[in-house]
């Protein structure tokens, strides 16, 4: 009998009921500020519109389709045939295999998904093909509705060199630098050493933090103008590089702006970008604690000037620097919805997206520069699937096992685009979520962010939770004390997770205890009966050891009902909770304070893995006799890396620069990996003769994979 193949269409609708209740949640925020009520809902828009793009910002464009009566048009590579922005939309169109070259960023393929599906208008996310001009031409050229700025917009500022050109003639402060295309390394070094360093090297075309290097002398340039060609030819398909002066120590704020075709044009306060990794950002909140209303002003105008100078229509942003004295220089203008543009509906009440396809139909806007609030605080961490011990976050991939977005507290936003079961791969930004948080003051926003940190639960690829909660809780950025050089300075030696103080060691301690005596008290009942029947009660009083990093603590453990008592590391911890050890979350008072743990593992032989305070820590939990027998067990002898390279991501080999007899120097380059068209240069540890070289350009390689032994 022949199998019957599913249409796409009835495919989703078999899914619809599955995912009504993703559909209702996602890109929702549950908080004080609802979106504006300046809107005509007899308003005529599009009858459908699609969504040139993928994850969670498909499924963001395509909510407020949803709420606008809009039909949605998803494309997919064959990878993303199952991702929930596909199961979303009202139709969906594959677009060519997984490589972003030959879907994503396939032109012909996109518009032959535009012509089938009968789409009036297309909206471009961000990334992708958000900000290419031949793009926007190819569908003013059909006809087709481009939501976002016209061509000339979008060429004037998608190139940085005279996005300036024009900045400076719009009265707008601009960075000083060299203005023309660096053709060679050696005019680069010509040039750094002409502005003075430190310098930034940056691509004309580029954005997101990719095709960037900081200078800081001539063999910096010349490596620095090596890897951010490489990259921008990569990432935009233009090479061009330009240099300016690196602001050394600056606040990274960008204004949000919104224009009409008519003239209008409004700013939309601001967003404090500061704290970034490899100049892509990983915190950001709206407003900025910096801003004072004479300086948020000015900028806003002057942002509202560069935009009426190229005649923008559409959301944008114009991002700045921003000096410890509220000196401000334009940086760059990001003609598209922002990554980060959800803390600005939060504090707002508007629906950028919605506000993005009014615009492009014609309508004038509703709102004038008066009608625009900071009510409020928000604040948003992007989730990544990255190793955060890694510098600040190297590309994690894999299976999301498991995987529970904390939408059960208040004033919580997450816009993502995966679910569990989803697949995290080498070929595709490795974001999870926008995490977004809301209060009244930027207090109560830092405190939802922590509780809703503490209660994400993502298994199956490593994330970088760890570093987003130590961030929202440091000293310095509770205070405000930031820049965009806040992590190397926090963390001069990198990020090594949570440091446990005597009390958190504690506490963590009494939690591993009192978890591993709950589990072993149930192992003994079946039913709820002791399977024991000569064991008339339970025990109510143990001796244990925990082996927790090099330590090994003496814990006395008093058992009363749900209640332990554990005296450890010179203290005593009183532990409660209701104990249920199928769930991942682990709900625990710990000396009157409640805190949420998770279980990430543990098994027979006592370890425990505990997420506590955003940080995973490995506990062992013996008996006493077990670990007196357990010192007498050879210890594994450690690999010795100084004589291997292993990737220490997964990626593509882009260049190998050594061969099997060469004698490399301790620093020296031996290949580069690229991994998120982010390119890496993998050094050798030593000096030494290469032995054996396990890889070759245009091979994908895992994380830990062998790449380079040397003798």
């Amino acid at each position: 009998m022949a199998a019957h193949r599913l249409s796409p269409s009835l495919h989703r609708l078999l899914f619809a009921g599955k995912y009504a209740a993703f559909q209702s949640r996602c890109c929702t925020l549950h908080c004080k500020t609802q979106y504006s009520t300046i809107y005509n809902p007899d308003e005529k828009t599009f009858d459908k519109i699609l969504i040139a793009n993928r994850g969670e910002i498909a499924c963001r464009v395509i909510k407020t389709c949803q709420k606008m009566g809009i039909k949605s048009v998803a494309v997919h590579s064959d990878v993303d045939a199952s991702a929930v922005h596909v199961k979303m939309a009202d139709e969906a169109v594959c677009v060519g295999p997984a490589p972003t070259s030959k879907s994503y960023l396939n032109m012909d393929a996109i518009m032959d998904a535009i012509r089938s599906t009968g789409a009036q208008a297309v909206h471009p996310g961000y990334g992708f093909l958000s900000e290419n001009k031949e793009f926007a031409k190819r569908l003013a050229a059909e006809g087709v509705t481009f939501i976002g700025p016209d061509t000339h917009a979008i060429m004037a500022m998608g190139d940085k060199i005279e996005s300036k050109l024009i900045a400076k003639a719009a009265k707008v402060n601009t960075i000083p630098g060299f203005d023309g295309v660096v053709e060679t390394a050696d005019d680069a070094v010509k040039i750094a050493q002409q502005i003075g360093y430190p310098v930034m090297i940056k691509a004309s075309a580029g954005g997101g933090g990719k095709g960037m290097r900081i200078a800081w002398n001539d063999e910096e340039t010349r490596e620095g103008f090596r890897f951010s060609s490489q990259e921008a030819a990569s990432s935009f398909g233009d090479d061009r590089l330009l240099i300016e002066k690196y602001i050394d120590n600056p606040r990274h704020i960008e204004i949000q702006v919104l224009a009409d075709k008519h003239g209008n044009a409004l700013w939309l306060n601001e967003r404090e970008c500061s704290i970034q990794r490899r100049n892509q950002k990983v915190v950001e909140e709206a407003p900025s604690t910096f801003l004072d209303s004479v300086t948020r002003r000015a900028m806003g105008e002057q942002a509202v000037q560069l935009a009426k100078a190229v005649q923008y229509s559409s959301a944008g942003t114009v991002e700045f620097l921003v000096d410890s004295k509220k000196n401000f220089y334009f940086l760059e203008m990001n003609t598209r919805l922002q990554v980060e543009h959800p803390i600005t509906e939060c504090i707002t009440g508007l629906d950028l997206v919605e506000q993005m396809i009014r615009v492009a139909k014609g309508y004038k806007l509703l709102h004038k520069q008066e009608d625009i609030p900071i009510n409020g605080w928000a604040i948003e961490s992007r989730v990544y699937a990255e190793d955060p011990y890694k510098s600040f976050g190297l590309p994690s991939i894999g299976r999301l096992s498991q995987y529970q977005e904390p939408l059960n507290l208040s004033n919580v936003r997450v816009d993502s685009g995966i679910q569990e079961g989803s697949d995290i791969s080498i070929y595709y930004d490795p974001m999870i979520s926008k995490l977004v948080t809301y209060g009244a003051t930027r207090a109560e926003a830092l405190s939802k962010m922590e509780d809703a940190l503490d209660n994400y639960v993502i298994r199956g690829v490593t994330h970088n939770i760890p570093l987003l909660r130590e961030i929202i809780t440091h000293p310095r950025f509770i205070s405000g004390d930031i820049s965009t050089n806040f992590l190397p300075e926090v963390y001069p030696d990198g990020f090594k997770g949570h440091q446990l103080e005597v009390g958190n060691r504690r506490e963590l301690l009494a939690s591993a205890a009192a978890l591993y005596i709950t589990a072993q008290l149930r192992s003994q009942k079946v039913l709820g009966n002791l399977r024991v029947s000569s064991t008339p009660v339970e025990c109510t009083h143990w001796e244990l050891c925990a082996e927790l990093g090099e330590g090994l603590y003496s814990m006395e453990v008093t058992k009363s009902g749900n209640v332990y008592i554990v005296e450890v590391d010179g203290g005593k911890v009183e532990v409660s909770g209701q104990w249920n050890l199928a769930s991942t979350l682990l709900p625990l008072t710990i000396n009157g304070t409640d805190r949420m743990l998770q279980c990430l593992s543990r098994d027979a032989s006592g370890q425990i893995v505990l997420q506590y305070l955003g940080t995973s820590f490995k506990v062992r939990v013996l008996s006493k006799l077990a670990a007196e027998l357990n010192s007498y067990m050879p210890e594994k002898v450690a690999e010795d890396t100084s004589s291997i390279l292993r990737s220490p991501m997964p990626g593509s080999v882009v260049a190998v620069s050594v061969k099997p007899g060469d004698t490399v120097a301790e620093g020296q380059e031996i290949c580069v990996i690229e991994a998120m068209k982010m390119q890496n240069s993998l050094t050798a540890a030593k000096q030494a003769k290469v032995k054996k070289v396990h890889c070759k350009p245009g091979e994908t390689v895992g994380e830990g994979d062998l790449l380079v032994e040397l003798e």
